[in-house]
């Protein structure tokens, strides 16, 4: 570029060239599609729902490892500002026994037996949005433990049908 510009300076025969080379080059044209007016989006806000109550039940086969996942879920919801009403556990195991033969060809009296105890906890949630309680079931299902099954009983609130109309005094 420097190169260039030293030419430029120096000789005046470089500088007649250069300038009928650009005096005689065409511009370039460019067409430019007429503008189209923006279409407007319909304004459909989609409200979200509310849920008047949320209950979650967790079964598992350790009693501890229940009780601190139930804590866990206790410490995220307050973290998000969830409303914890109840956290309970059943007294008594579920317990499914199952009763086989020691040997399968003879002996019938002797026999051996194998229990399953499922342990139970419930969590209620009250008063939770759409978002809030979609964004709290993922961070916790995530997050569930092995040997644990969680299922989510939610209550949504709705808007009374057109139909039905309140009493008129």
């Amino acid at each position: 570029m420097n190169a260039i510009r030293g030419l430029w300076r120096t000789t005046p025969l470089v500088r007649s060239v250069l300038n009928k080379i650009t005096l005689n080059r065409q511009f370039a044209t460019a067409t430019i599609p007429p503008i189209k007016p923006i279409e407007e989006v319909p304004n459909t806000v989609e409200l979200d729902k509310l849920y008047k109550r949320v209950e979650l039940e967790m079964r598992g086969i350790d009693p501890a490892v229940l009780l601190s996942y139930s804590w866990f879920c206790i410490a995220a919801a307050s973290n998000l500002g969830i409303e914890v009403t109840k956290s309970w556990a059943l007294r008594k195991a579920e317990k499914e026994r199952h009763t086989l033969l020691r040997c399968v060809h003879i002996y019938k009296k002797h026999r051996v037996q194998y229990e399953i105890r499922t342990y139970f906890r419930f969590l209620h949630l009250q008063r939770l949005t759409g978002s809030t309680c979609d964004t709290f079931l993922e961070y916790i299902e995530r997050n569930l433990p092995e040997g644990c099954a969680l299922k989510v009983t939610k209550v949504e609130c709705q808007k009374m049908p057109d139909h039905l109309t309140p009493p008129q005094e």
